[in-house]
């Protein structure tokens, strides 16, 4: 497919090909060319594709109830949130339909958390690197000049510090009364899959606690089994006051969570927010099945042990290679930083049967599916490694 697509807003730099169907790990375009999936829809696709306990599920929801409004009570919100207290230790939770929302929401609690303590202006502490979305506010709270540049003034009310730097942080709480909360990702996505140390995580928890300020983990890429716990920061072994959560936990249905803890989980009432396509009968019962497939199939177990295959096998091959710095990340989230930018990568990969991405200019970032198996990990390596190496000698020349 190399039409251009004229009606569609040009938002987005696309690959000149066009998705049909898919299975499992692997997708097919209109021309019938088949791809190996390593970025299952940047971390959107936990079950694969036409996973065959999803899809007869939902369409029996479809033909019962896709929409209705949250007007009324319902069962299935009700089914998952409870499933999400138990796996997280939080205690209720709120549904949107994306990550964007989830943080929209979540920085909306800091901000009230903090109006309710007697502060007029609530600040809160973010990140370099960071990535929260795309909305006014949540742009605002990134920390990528790229995404914000066209669209000032910027909201205020953020407090921006280098991440795994607890100093930093000791200073602002030193001498700034008026913070409220700290927001974060677990591990940076888009930022390049750079991941917050876990002995920092348990500072950080220490210190809002002794300070009085929400800690705010923004779990929507590296949350829902991704790492090889339910959520990321479960390796440190911290419990959060807010959590948002969305990409994997409908497995390509449109959800979105935030999560909380006793101190946050009465700050909103009635009519201090809301959403209308939010909490839905068809998002709800994508994203209790997502969690009961996990489970029963043993995919937070696959995601630990394939992806460190997948990084040792990376690791051994790239090791060594002038241009390769490292590989981050856990689990089935992991990023190749090279030293130089290698956004030419994407469009080689996709000619050579795999789909990824680069972020950060110069970190290719795969997120595949949790069902990946270890023959599909050596798949990825073998198509990968030579794309690099070749890569990297061609920019030496």
């Amino acid at each position: 497919m190399t039409a251009s697509m004229p009606h569609v807003m040009n938002t987005y730099g696309r690959l000149p090909i066009a998705l049909s169907h898919g299975q499992g790990c692997r997708v097919w375009d209109t021309e019938g060319r088949r791809y190996l999936d390593a970025l299952g829809g940047i971390a959107v696709n936990t079950l694969g594709h036409a996973h065959p306990k999803l899809v007869p599920a939902l369409q029996e929801q479809i033909g019962k109830l896709i929409h209705c409004s949250n007007y009324y009570e319902n069962p299935l919100q009700e089914r998952l949130a409870a499933k999400l207290c138990e796996l997280s230790g939080l205690t209720a939770a709120f549904f949107c339909s994306t990550g964007l929302e989830a943080n929209e929401g979540a920085l909306k609690i800091a901000r009230k958390f903090g109006h309710d303590k007697g502060i007029a202006r609530p600040e809160i502490i973010v990140f370099e690197k960071a990535f929260h979305g795309r909305s006014i506010a949540t742009l605002s709270a990134t920390g990528n000049v790229k995404v914000q540049q066209g669209f000032e003034p910027l909201v205020e009310g953020f407090v921006r510090v280098p991440l795994n730097d607890i100093a930093a942080i000791r200073s602002i709480a030193a001498s700034n009364p008026n913070v409220s909360a700290v927001f974060l990702e677990t591990i940076q996505g888009e930022g390049g899959i750079n991941p917050t140390r876990w002995d920092y995580l348990r500072e950080l928890r220490q210190l809002c606690d002794e300070q009085g300020w929400l800690l705010m983990l923004d779990e929507v890429q590296c949350g829902i089994g991704r790492t090889g716990k339910w959520f990321a920061h479960q390796w440190a072994g911290i419990v959060p006051d807010v959590m948002p959560l969305a990409k994997g936990l409908g497995s390509g249905v449109p959800v979105g969570a935030i999560v909380v803890g006793p101190k946050a989980q009465n700050v909103l009432g009635p009519g201090n927010h809301g959403t209308t396509f939010g909490g839905n009968p068809l998002a709800m019962r994508a994203g209790i099945e997502t969690l009961d497939i996990m489970i029963a199939d043993g995919l937070m177990d696959n995601a630990a042990r394939v992806g460190a295959h997948l990084k040792e096998s990376l690791q051994r091959d790239l090791a060594g290679l002038p241009g390769f710095k490292e590989i981050r990340g856990q689990g089935l989230m992991l990023g190749i930083e090279l030293d130089r930018p290698c956004g030419v990568i994407l469009a080689r990969a996709m000619e050579a049967g795999l789909l990824l991405s680069v972020t950060a200019d110069s970190v290719i970032r795969l997120v595949p599916p949790l069902i990946l198996s270890v023959a599909e990990a050596d798949e990825i390596v073998a198509l990968l490694v030579p794309l690099i190496k070749t890569f990297l000698s061609e920019a030496a020349a």
